[in-house]
């Protein structure tokens, strides 16, 4: 009796995954063209343009990133900030970038998962992703156990990780919709 109830289990966690995978394959195939695409018009004082760092407080939010609560991403200095009311920032960290970085402009948050295998054979969390490059979809998350081997160098990836600390504070403030600011 215990096998054949543990294969019944194993049966109905399968259909499970399967059905998770179609409706989130069913979700990103119907996700509005404009969502995951840059806007650089659409957010006004944002520059796309290579913003001059502070080179006193290199930290310090730079110029032209935007207004309003918002994340940003500076894609050379591997850096995030995030920007609650008032343009004030919450936080800031470095980051570590997949081999896929995405075009500077203005996103939103699409889609957020808690735990996953990424395409890099790693076990992450807190995933939250805003944009998509040539079929590579890039997010920020933190890895929990990193793959058994070596990715291969070829592969595309692009996910933005974090430490656990700045990956649990990315998940709590980059709800669905809230904007991500690329920047050079």
């Amino acid at each position: 009796m215990a096998g054949s109830s543990s294969g019944f289990v194993a049966g109905l966690t399968a259909a499970a995954l399967a059905t998770v995978g179609f409706l989130a394959f069913q979700a990103s195939a119907t996700v509005p063209a404009g969502l995951a695409k840059p806007r650089t018009g659409d957010a006004p004082g944002v520059s796309t343009s290579k913003a001059p760092r502070d080179r006193k407080e290199p930290d310090a939010l730079p110029d032209g990133s935007g207004t309003g609560q918002r994340v940003v991403y500076s894609v050379d200095d591997d850096r995030v900030w995030l920007v609650g009311e008032s343009s004030k920032v919450k936080r800031t960290f470095r980051v570590t970038p997949g081999s896929v970085d995405p075009l500077p402009g203005v996103y939103t948050v699409t889609s957020r998962s808690n735990a996953t295998t990424g395409t890099d054979g790693s076990a992450i969390e807190h995933v939250v992703r805003f944009a998509t490059v040539d079929s590579v979809t890039i997010g920020f998350s933190t890895v929990v156990r990193a793959a058994s081997a070596p990715p291969d160098p070829a592969l595309k990836t692009g996910g933005i990780r974090e430490s656990r600390a700045e990956g649990d504070a990315m998940w709590d403030f980059a709800t669905i919709g809230r904007p991500v600011v690329v920047i050079p």
